[in-house]
């Protein structure tokens, strides 16, 4: 089995705990108006690699990941779940911590043979969610966010740990309305263990002119860091509001 492979980091320190190599797959069917890494989009193509290949690979660097590991991200890794669960499967038999960076938006509920298999090797999900409001998340993503939350429900329920990542982005989900359902829905979870609220950044702006394509969000200005803190503080209000810690 091989995967298909946009690019691989040797020394990521954003994408889990520690540094950590980090595996982007190809593939994703989500149109996320901010994404930065368009060129993940469409499935195959890329670099072929097999799972020794990955392996092979973090081993080269094995001492600096001792507080680390290996981190599944895309595009969307789970467009290739079965190389994902030989991946961490591997993982697992040489005690390399596994991160799953996912949207979860393949996720189907009634339907979780695969997804029961892959979190018996899974160590940390880092779940993104993209906007709380189903018709907004469609707008943003051009998919409803239904199984997202699902997924998230699943692995809560399964005792796997979580992080949430939210990207604030300036008229689009920094509304406090949306922002304090978002933390009851977090506070409604046991095994959330830590909330990234990201600021929109234009980083992806030349990758879309190099590709030729248009900027969905063309226009939109950077969100200070001070702004995405305080979007976060609303966030952290709703959870409170669902654990009665007020």
């Amino acid at each position: 089995m091989v995967g298909h492979i946009h690019s691989v980091e040797s020394f990521g320190s954003v994408d889990g705990p520690g540094i950590r190599f980090v595996v982007f797959f190809k593939g994703c069917p989500m149109r996320c108006k901010y994404c930065h890494n368009p060129d993940t989009w469409e499935p195959g193509g890329g670099t072929e690699m097999t799972v020794d290949e990955i392996i092979e690979d973090f081993n080269r660097n094995k001492t600096f990941y001792k507080n680390g590991g290996i981190t599944a991200t895309g595009g969307e890794p789970l467009m290739q779940m079965d190389f994902v669960i030989e991946l961490f499967k591997r993982c697992r038999e040489e005690d390399i911590h596994t991160c799953l960076d996912t949207s979860g938006i393949t996720f189907t509920p009634g339907n979780t043979a695969k997804f029961d298999e892959l979190i018996k090797y899974t160590n940390l999900v880092m779940l993104d969610i993209k906007h709380i409001d189903s018709g907004a998340h469609i707008e943003l993503t051009q998919q409803k966010n239904d199984n997202i939350l699902e997924f998230a429900k699943y692995l809560d329920e399964n005792n796997i740990p979580l992080w949430i990542r939210h990207v604030a982005v300036p008229g689009i989900t920094d509304n406090e309305e949306y922002l304090f359902k978002l933390g009851e829905f977090i506070g409604s979870l046991k095994n959330v263990k830590a909330l990234d609220v990201l600021p929109y950044h234009t980083m992806g702006v030349k990758k879309y002119e190099a590709l030729g394509m248009e900027y969905p969000l063309k226009g939109v200005e950077a969100m200070d860091k001070g702004k995405a803190i305080e979007c976060k503080k609303v966030i952290l209000k709703g959870v409170r509001k669902v654990r009665h810690l007020d």
